[in-house]
């Protein structure tokens, strides 16, 4: 009889060590890095709106990034004319860069006229450039601050800007739809 609890003790012994495993402990996840193109801070500014970029372009030697702005308020805002635009080097400092209004080799500038953007619509600029380099060292940005009209808090959205050595870029007008 008791050969056969000894087994019997044996076999709960195994069954007991078949029972399912405790789950792992869980894994720290790693911190996101900022993405081109995300706007700091993050969120809808005081005014109402908020703006973020699309992807760098670059055909023969320009480049280009559209500035989308959302109203992400309750109430309809009219812009009239460009946005507020400085470039920053990586250590987030103003770079001595010469804005112009305008149309550029890569967007055609619609001019200044008011533009009422209801909530939950978009309007759109786009920062030109070109990377030609002729004499000295080229230049480089790796933020553009937006500020939606003069006087509106600034936005600090992540944008490689190669330069050259033109120290120059051209903005569109907003507009609610891009003419190229």
């Amino acid at each position: 009889m008791l050969g056969k609890l000894g087994s019997l003790g044996g076999l709960l012994l195994i069954l007991a060590g078949c029972a399912e495993p405790s789950p792992p402990a869980p894994v720290p996840q790693p911190v996101p890095t900022p993405v081109p193109g995300t706007v700091e801070p993050a969120g809808c500014l005081g005014t109402g709106v908020t703006v973020k970029s699309g992807p760098v372009e670059a055909a023969l030697g320009h480049r280009a990034v559209v500035l989308t702005l959302t109203n992400c308020g309750t109430t309809p805002r009219t812009l009239t004319g460009y946005p507020e635009v400085r470039l920053l080097d990586k250590e987030k400092r103003p770079m001595d860069v010469a804005v112009e209004h305008g149309t550029s080799y890569m967007a055609i500038d619609p001019g200044v006229s008011p533009q009422t953007v209801q909530p939950g619509g978009t309007l759109l600029s786009v920062v030109s450039w070109s990377n030609t380099v002729t004499v000295g060292s080229p230049e480089a940005g790796a933020y553009v601050t937006v500020a939606a009209a003069k006087g509106d808090p600034e936005q600090r959205i992540t944008v490689d800007t190669d330069l050259g050595t033109t120290g120059k870029l051209t903005l569109t007008a907003w507009n609610p739809k891009l003419e190229n």
